[in-house]
């Protein structure tokens, strides 16, 4: 039992450490968040009375240095954000086209000092490109 209790102790240490790399100290853990579901309401398309459809795809720009130490980890960090997204979406009663993708990416551009969000839909295999592409909101990617 001790052994958990120390991995638990490290996953918290980890997680903290992450959250400083990505937000400086002096802001919210939660900005991000809120960025990713803001991304959403602002784009927000709505069908009919019942669906309304939201990005699905995310990408996250941050500053290189800030990109180069999260790498490893990025994986992790982007499934439990992708989650906050689907937890967003079901609160508020969105649609998505697609399974829910979020990326940490370096920034293409100088002057991200934190970071920027990026965000598109991205129909799910198998649907048709036509029924999203006009409301896709960037350019495509390789990967999202």
């Amino acid at each position: 039992m001790r052994f958990l209790g120390d991995l638990e102790r490290a996953m918290e240490r980890w997680s903290d450490a992450l959250w400083e790399l990505l937000i400086p100290p002096a802001r919210e853990q939660a900005e991000v968040v809120g960025r990713l579901r803001r991304e959403c309401d602002d784009h927000a398309l709505i069908l009919d009375s019942r669906r309304t459809l939201v990005p699905n795809a995310f990408v996250i720009e941050l500053p290189p240095e800030s990109h180069r130490r999260l790498t490893p980890d990025s994986a992790l960090l982007a499934g439990q954000l992708a989650a906050q997204v689907c937890r967003h979406a079901a609160e508020q009663g969105y649609t998505f086209a697609g399974p829910v993708a979020v990326r940490l990416a370096p920034a293409r551009a100088a002057g991200v000092d934190r970071f920027r969000v990026r965000s598109r839909i991205v129909p799910a295999q198998g649907t048709s490109p036509q029924a999203v592409s006009s409301s896709s909101r960037l350019p495509r990617d390789d990967t999202p």
